[in-house]
């Protein structure tokens, strides 16, 4: 049996133990113990014994069945053992050290009956052992405090516990040691190993992350300050025109690259063109070069004297003036370049919708685009305006000229291509193109009352007389005067373009502003005076009037 099994007498461990009274009797009953006067004392249980027939006077017989009294001090009826010699175990309440254990042979002289046994539990106590011990004839020892044996250890703060020695082990009464003391270092040992490693795993992580971002920043500041510069690699996509400005440094020009898409970093092209000693052949001007280049390749593009010798067309300018800079740049008789555009026109790459149209002045005019061409001393006419025609296609392409024409319920792209070089003319200014748009599309509606669908634009006035000038004359007279691009006379859009429009002008075409505009007239470069009416116009006007005369002072 355990030690909460049953004791070492043949008597149920605890009085609501189902055999509690069973004392073998067949019929079940339950037997009461017997108790004499001083009920107030129990002695401890006897077991049979065949040399001692004496019991003590007065306590139980265990001849008489029943159980023993119920001792406060030991609830669950376990009784000490007995001595095999004696029936007792004398010993079991005394000090360990105050009465060492006595083996006797039996003899007759041994029991005394119950006078000689309180004798023998009344003997006095050893000299070097004056604590307390138990009394089991008076009774007067029955104190817990008496037992001189080891004690069990005061329950631990709550903040001291779980902190042992170093080597996980801890001071058990020696009493625990056993299997329940080596359960108990157990657990601790785990526990404490579980919280060294959660603790070494918490460091571990928190020094990796503390290099990591060392590392990260140390690199990123290395790199930055003392590494390669970016750049790009390859020779770069498309198409784009930069131009360089008098006196600029080399740092000066790799930041005009930067900011146009050619390069990737000033400071990669400026290494490049030291490195390959090029510095000093770069020159200002206007490059004709490609996006996401490498530095090394920008540089060598630069130093071809193709890229160099470019040609620049601004936005809005007319087909005559690009012709006499073609001629002017490829040393031409004057008028040169104009002769091979009117009789080399279709070869040169027209869109089918451009050669349906009537009425023309010039059947290039709208598709020689506003950009940078390069141009060698030895380059054809042909050729240059071929050049210029296909950009203007890629560039038409890519807006869908054709299905923003029916969106718009315009004739044909060409009509499209042609408010785009009208919003050009007239805008003079970027910022005013997407309302200058919407003038020109207010006054082309059929119910327009203000214009009555005359477009009134000088700026096709002047085109269609190869001049530019701000005095066109009185509107009498140029109700007079018979031409298909006088849109002062004929209602409508003129037969085509009237210059070569730019991008920014092609995408106000496209999407003007919303308004009921019909009327504008720029006051200065910063604005730009609308109005609904002919009476806001005329207000306007004033307006603009005095503007030229502050002007003119």
């Amino acid at each position: 049996m355990t030690e909460y099994g049953r004791g070492y007498g043949s008597e149920p461990w605890h009085p609501e133990d189902p055999l509690y009274g069973d004392q073998g009797s067949s019929r079940g009953q339950e037997q009461q113990p017997q108790w004499d006067g001083q009920q107030a004392h129990r002695y401890p249980q006897q077991q049979a014994d065949p040399y001692a027939q004496q019991h003590y006077n007065g306590g139980w017989d265990g001849a008489q069945g029943g159980q023993p009294p119920y001792d406060p001090y030991d609830p669950y009826g376990q009784q000490p053992p007995a001595d095999p010699y004696s029936g007792t175990n004398p010993d079991y309440y005394a000090a360990p050290d105050a009465y060492p254990p006595q083996h006797q042979h039996p003899h007759p002289q041994a029991m005394q009956g119950q006078q000689g046994m309180q004798q023998q539990y009344q003997q006095p106590q050893h000299p070097q052992h004056p604590e307390p011990h138990y009394d089991e004839g008076t009774g007067a020892g029955d104190d817990w405090r008496a037992d001189p044996g080891p004690r069990e250890p005061e329950p631990e703060h709550a903040f001291f516990a779980d902190h042992g020695d170093d080597d996980g082990r801890d001071d058990l009464d020696p009493r625990e040691e056993g299997r329940g003391g080596r359960e108990r270092r157990g657990k601790k040992n785990k526990k404490n190993k579980r919280r060294s490693g959660r603790a070494c795993l918490v460091v571990t992580l928190l020094f990796a992350g503390a290099v990591g971002t060392v590392g990260y920043f140390g690199y990123d500041f290395i790199m930055s300050h003392f590494g390669p510069a970016p750049d790009y690699e390859g020779e770069g996509t498309g198409e784009v025109q930069v131009d360089i400005p008098e006196n600029s440094t080399i740092l000066q020009m790799g930041l005009a690259l930067k900011r146009a898409g050619v390069v990737k970093s000033a400071d990669a092209f400026s290494e490049a063109a030291i490195d390959s000693k090029k510095d000093k052949v770069l020159q200002p001007g206007t490059y004709s070069l490609r996006k996401h280049m490498s530095a090394a390749s920008a540089v060598e593009l630069m130093v071809d004297p193709k890229s160099r010798n470019g040609l620049t067309i601004r936005e809005g300018l007319r087909s005559g003036d690009v012709y006499k800079l073609i001629d002017t740049k490829l040393h031409l008789k004057k008028g040169t370049t104009k002769g091979v555009a009117k009789t080399e026109a279709k070869s040169l790459g027209l869109p089918s919708w451009a050669k349906s149209a009537s009425k023309l002045k010039d059947p290039l005019e709208g598709f020689l685009y506003p950009s940078t061409y390069s141009v060698g001393e030895k380059a054809k006419p042909a050729a240059v305006l071929k050049q210029m025609v296909a950009r203007a296609n890629q560039v038409y392409e890519q807006h869908d000229l054709e299905g923003n024409a029916q969106k718009l319920h315009l004739e044909s792209p060409m009509q499209l291509l042609t408010v785009a070089s009208l919003t050009q003319a007239e805008g003079k200014y970027k910022h005013d193109f997407d309302r200058v748009a919407r003038v020109v599309y207010n006054r082309l509606k059929p119910d327009n009352t203000e214009t009555y669908g005359l477009l009134d634009f000088d700026s096709t006035v002047n085109y269609a007389r190869s001049q530019s000038t701000l005095d066109t004359g009185s509107v009498d007279d140029l109700r007079n005067f018979n031409d298909p691009y006088n849109t002062y006379k004929f209602k409508g859009l003129p037969p085509g373009p009237i210059g070569n429009p730019g991008e920014e002008a092609i995408r106000s075409a496209i999407d003007p502003a919303k308004g009921n505009w019909y009327y504008f007239v720029s006051i200065n470069p910063e604005k730009t005076l609308f109005a609904e009416t002919n009476e806001e116009h005329e207000r306007n006007r004033r307006i603009y009037l005095k503007e030229q005369e502050k002007a003119k002072q």
